[in-house]
């Protein structure tokens, strides 16, 4: 055993004699991650960050936290940047406002407009995963003089639709369960989350070949229950994932709950209502996009078909990479490789050299 794993195992000790559990004692950040408070748009913002040059923000999705970036964080940083990764408002030891309009696209974009300029800055390159993502490709469009490229993770592009999603989707599954429609009932979901946070987790950070237990829920139908059962316990965690980092997890919703992020999703229809001015609006920014293969999100579209979508709404797309075998967790499940293309990303807008 390395004098590492040695510490490691004290502070467990520690803790439990002191009468705590082995999950808050694990609940560290990397070595070299700085976590403070900064404050932006009329709210606080737990960040963490790691090293000194050109901005780069990381911004997670849902559901998430700062330590999803735990592995792009130290690459950026090496490559001569300054990574910066919010817990975003309603997560982690960030602020978590009462009402639901306060999780809005125009907030959400604020805050990370805002935090450039509270961190010292001009401009920054954005990186974002999944709700990260959809919030990334509005900031690029509502704050076009802060950010200046923009790696989209999960997520594509395609413009501002003609109608609200959430009409959509009410047109589509009806009475059947969905999560998006269950995450518009008022207090519902996160009853359910807070209940449960493990439960929920465990079962959403898998790979596509996680294997599982059956489900308990089979009936189709929304009134059958909600969405913990409906999809089998996972046997093992992925190889990606290791206990300690689904403790850090668990920790972090255990102390915020989930009503933050769940909120985001319904704004869905408001976003949509009161964005306009942005229907045919393109995206001047150099922009990457990165997925696994296999992420439920992109639904089995190629890299052509996702190239030909992101294309006709950016001026500067430079290419779609997807990750074979990878699910939706890719910075986390194909780190090195995420991370490579990410450092080639932001030298050829920043000008330096490899």
């Amino acid at each position: 055993m390395n004098k590492g794993s040695m510490s490691r195992r004290t502070a467990i000790v520690t803790a439990a004699a002191a009468g705590l559990t082995a999950t808050a004692a694990e609940a560290q950040p990397p070595k070299g991650v700085r976590l403070r408070t900064v404050r932006t748009n009329g709210v606080k913002l737990r960040v963490a960050e790691m090293g000194k040059g050109p901005l780069v923000l990381f911004v997670h999705g849902w559901p998430e936290s700062w330590y999803s970036w735990r592995h792009q964080l130290p690459a950026l940083a090496a490559a001569g940047y300054r990574a910066v990764a919010p817990d975003m408002r309603g997560y982690g030891s960030s602020d978590k406002p009462k009402a639901v309009e306060d999780y809005d696209i125009h907030h959400l974009t604020a805050d990370l407009a805002g935090l450039v300029t509270a961190l010292g800055e001009k401009t920054a390159i954005l990186v974002g995963h999944d709700w990260g993502s959809i919030v990334g490709w509005q900031a690029l469009l509502l704050h076009p003089d802060k950010f200046t490229a923009y790696a989209a993770m999960s997520v594509p592009y395609g413009g501002r639709g003609a109608a609200s999603p959430i009409e959509g989707m009410r047109r589509a599954y009806g009475d059947n369960f969905y999560y998006i429609l269950y995450f518009q009932e008022p207090g519902a979901a996160e009853a359910e989350f807070d209940a449960d946070p493990r439960g929920i987790l465990s079962m959403l950070y898998t790979s596509p070949d996680t294997p599982t237990e059956a489900p308990t829920i089979t009936d189709p139908k929304r009134s059958a229950g909600g969405w913990i059962g409906r999809r089998g316990k996972p046997k093992a965690l992925p190889p990606w994932l290791s206990q300690q980092d689904l403790d850090y997890y668990v920790n972090e919703f255990s102390r915020a709950g989930f009503r933050g992020g769940i909120n985001y999703y319904r704004n869905f229809h408001r976003n949509w209502e009161t964005t306009p001015h942005l229907t045919g609006v393109k995206v001047k920014q150099p922009v990457i996009f990165l997925a696994g293969e296999k992420d439920v999100v992109i639904g089995g579209a190629t890299a052509e078909r996702l190239t030909t979508q992101m294309s006709r709404v950016c001026e500067d797309f430079r290419g779609v990479t997807l990750y074979p075998g990878a699910g939706h967790w890719v910075q986390q499940e194909r780190a090195a490789e995420v991370n490579r293309a990410l450092v080639d990303f932001v030298n050829s807008v920043s000008g330096k050299k490899a």
